[in-house]
């Protein structure tokens, strides 16, 4: 999955973006509204080794996002199949992490702006699902910008997360080619 922006490229992940993705994933304010918090340099090797594969796998996937004026690794976005723990499946999501210094830039919105055409013009997608807890405003803002809805009747709890932990409570938005903006 390649997709370029007027000032992003969002391809499969290389062996160099590790690192700094790590780097990403060990920042508890990056983290701060998924469980498990933080992780290690392992763990972001593993989860970029399954991105892969899911891309692979199903020709559309979670990426890299790459900023094409200096090759910066900013961050990660795009598709991949929900998890068994959001109601009403199967789904396909879209999600992002953006490392700090690339916050309130604009990246996000024009990553996911683009992600989510391609899920319309390219894959033929229905409908793409997203999905946060209950106090990630920052994400429920971007998803409210790229045209997504809620519906207070389809929150959950996510299982994943432990009970009386406030990130349990989540919110699912919707949005389907119909609902662009």
């Amino acid at each position: 999955m390649f997709i370029e922006t007027q000032r992003l490229r969002l391809r499969p992940w290389e062996q160099r973006d590790i690192a700094p993705f790590a780097v990403a994933n060990a920042d508890p304010g990056v983290r701060r509204y998924y469980f498990p918090d933080i992780l290690t340099r392992e763990d972001t090797a593993a989860m970029i080794a399954d991105c892969d594969r899911h891309l692979r796998r199903h020709g559309f996937g979670f990426v890299a996002v790459e900023r094409k004026a200096d090759g910066a690794l900013i961050g990660g976005l795009g598709l991949s199949h929900a998890g068994d723990e959001i109601p009403g499946g199967p789904h396909v999501e879209i999600g992002w992490i953006l490392a700090r210094p690339y916050w309130r830039q604009g990246y996000a919105l024009e990553a996911a702006s683009a992600c989510l055409h391609h899920s319309w013009s390219a894959l033929g997608l229905a409908e793409v699902i997203g999905y946060t807890s209950r106090i990630n405003e920052p994400s429920r803002a971007l998803m409210e910008k790229l045209g997504m809805h809620s519906d207070p009747a389809e929150d959950f709890d996510d299982v994943t997360v432990p009970e009386g932990n406030p990130l349990r409570p989540h919110v699912l938005y919707r949005i389907t080619p119909n609902d662009r903006r």
